[in-house]
Parts: structure tokens; sequence; C-alpha cells
């Protein structure tokens, strides 16, 4: 159940973060946001390049900030990793894989007390198989998202440490999205992997170990993307309902 667990969060992760980045490409132009989440989109593309070498993959066409009205990051479309099943796999995980790291880094180095106040409430690692269960988990996440947000705002903002942390935090997070034309894989890669990490956890009890020691990393994922996606939706119905009282005046 554990690894069924981690790969919904993973999705909820990537299709949250997709989410977050289209209706900030919906507000104000793409090239401003490409342009803001350069940091992390830095460390995916580290990742996916990463991901083709391992592979034995062809590098192309891999572009940190593209030259036109949308700035947006490219990656290797057609790769021909040497490694099959396994290596598309790979190269669609480690840029999202890239980002968890660096989230840790940044936490561990910049965090201070931010983190442990954002990691109080943690997603779960056990799905719910009823109905009962399933609201409770819902409950859970509005908590961890209400939990991140009121650590955010009770952080020492005098403190430049917290200022570069949270953006950071937010470049990561966002970043964790797919890439323009890769979403499709990238949900496909988690899943396998998924799947890969339970079989592997057959032959040996390590697995489920690491897992754990990342799961605070997942949970602040989690709850910042939830922030970030609940302030997006209203911010867009705000501008939305605008738009509509005054052409309609």
């Amino acid at each position: 159940m554990l690894y069924a667990a981690v790969t919904f969060w993973v999705l909820v992760v990537v299709l949250t973060a997709w989410g977050v980045h289209q209706l900030w490409s919906g507000l104000v132009k793409p090239r401003v946001v490409n342009t803001v989440l350069l940091p992390g989109t830095l460390v995916a593309q580290l990742g996916h390049v990463l991901g083709l070498l391992v592979t034995g993959g062809t590098v192309n066409n891999t572009t940190l900030y593209k030259d036109d009205e949308t700035g947006a990051p490219e990656q290797t479309q057609d790769p021909k990793p040497r490694v099959p099943i396994v290596g598309p796999v790979v190269i669609g995980m480690l840029p999202i894989l890239a980002c968890a790291v660096a989230i840790y880094f940044v936490a561990r180095y910049l965090g201070g007390s931010v983190v442990p106040e954002m990691n109080s409430d943690v997603v779960g690692s056990v799905l719910p198989s009823t109905l009962p269960g399933f609201w409770a988990m819902l409950r859970d996440t509005i908590t961890l998202a209400e939990t991140t947000l009121a650590a955010a705002l009770h952080s020492d903002w005098s403190n430049w440490h917290v200022w570069l942390f949270l953006y950071l935090l937010i470049c990561l997070t966002v970043r964790m999205a797919p890439f323009p034309g890769n979403l499709r894989g990238s949900l496909g890669a988690i899943i396998v992997l998924g799947f890969l990490t339970f079989v592997v956890s057959l032959l040996t009890s390590s697995t489920a170990e690491s897992i754990q020691g990342g799961w605070p990393i997942l949970s602040l994922s989690v709850g910042t993307l939830l922030v970030l996606l609940m302030f997006s939706l209203l911010v867009r119905g705000g501008v939305g309902l605008v738009k509509l009282l005054a052409n309609n005046a």
C-alpha cells in the first residue's frame, strides 16, 4: 500500500504543479512565468540531461529558455535511450527527482525553523479504502495546506534566508510540472516507476525505508503546491469575475 500511496501523491504533485503553471501562464505572460521559475527550470533540465546521459540517450534541442514569446524550456523529444522500458522512465522521472533533492537541500540549509512547522502534518502513507476514509484524507490534505501557509506567514520576514527559501521552494515545486509536450510521458513514467519500485521492494527491505525517509519532502511539496493552487484559483476567479462584470456593465 505504501508504493500505491507514494505513486498517488507524486501524481498529485505533478498534476498540481502543472495546474499552477497553467493558471499563472493564463494570468500573466508565459515568458514572465518561465523567467521567474528559472532556478527550478535549471535543476529540472540538469536532471533531464543526466537521465539522457545515464541511459545512453541523445541530447539535442535542450533549451533552458527559448527566445520567443513564451520563454519556455525545451527537452529532447526523441532521446532514443539504449535501455528499453527503464530508460524512458529514468528520463521522465529524473527532472522531478532532481527538484525533490534540491528541495531537500534548500529546506535543510535555508528552511531554518520554517520547515518543521510546515511538516507538522504529513500526507498519509496509506490510501483510503472506504468513503469515510476518503473524506478524512481530504480533510487531512486541507490541514496540510493550512499548516504550510501558517508556517510561511509566521516566519521571520526580516531574515533574508526566509525569502530565498520560499522563493526557491516555489520555483522547485512548480517546476515539477512536466515541460511542454511531456505530460503524458511523465505521468506514465511515474506509474511505471511505482510498479518497478514495488517489484524491487519484494527483494529488499531498504526500499521502503528510503521512501519513508523522503516522505517529509513529499509532504512539503504537496502542501506548498496546494496553497499555490488555491490562491491561483482565487486570483483567476476574481480576475474573471471582474472582466465579466466590466463587460456587462
